[in-house]
């Protein structure tokens, strides 16, 4: 983590997973607060549990500075955004690679982040879903039209031959977990890479 911000690192992207919505176990509000504690960088809470609604409390509280959840994942999308925005955070909206992105027409206006998931959620390591970039230039048309101040999180398969072309379809977030911190460098080296393949 420190290695991260050292590298200059915009955001803390902290997956959360039940094991439930998605097939893995890993971190609560502990570590969040944990993490809060260790660095400086915004902590930006990924959420994919049912019902995030019942921990989003917790979560702010140990120090989550953005704090996203799943369309799949509650019946109440519009009132997890505004229990979000209503404790202080940033509010994130993702959706999963198949879902369709017609939640985001009406979702827009609430948010501070629309996130994008170019994998299936669970698991690091996979491969981009090439089919991803089409539904990141949708977004990123609705965006300019209904919330341009919302930013388009990407998440999953995110290298140096996959991050231009997300940024060129209109991502303003990308997060790398596998390529930063299992890549083949320092996590410096390989933050400071990723910057130079968008860059260029």
């Amino acid at each position: 983590m420190k290695a991260a911000e050292e590298g200059g690192a915009d955001y803390l992207h902290v997956d959360v997973m039940d094991g439930y919505f998605v097939p893995n176990i890993t971190v609560g509000p502990l570590v969040v607060q944990a993490c809060k504690r260790a660095t400086k960088l915004p902590i930006d809470v990924h959420l994919m549990i049912r019902e995030p609604e019942r921990y989003i409390d917790s979560f702010i509280e140990a120090g989550a500075n953005i704090i996203t959840v799943h369309a799949e994942a509650t019946p109440h999308v519009h009132r997890a955004l505004q229990l979000i925005r209503e404790s202080g955070a940033r509010a994130g909206l993702a959706v999963n690679p198949l879902t369709p992105l017609s939640v985001f027409r009406d979702a827009l206006p609430y948010c501070d982040l629309a996130l994008v998931m170019t994998v299936n959620p669970g698991f690091g390591g996979q491969q981009f879903i090439e089919s991803s970039l089409k539904r990141i230039l949708t977004l990123a048309d609705w965006r300019e039209e209904l919330n341009p101040y919302c930013e388009i999180e990407v998440d999953g398969g995110i290298s140096a031959k996959t991050a231009p072309q997300v940024v060129e379809a209109g991502a303003t977030v990308l997060v790398a977990g596998t390529n930063i911190f299992s890549g083949i460098d320092s996590i410096q080296n390989n933050i400071a890479a990723l910057r130079q393949a968008i860059a260029g």
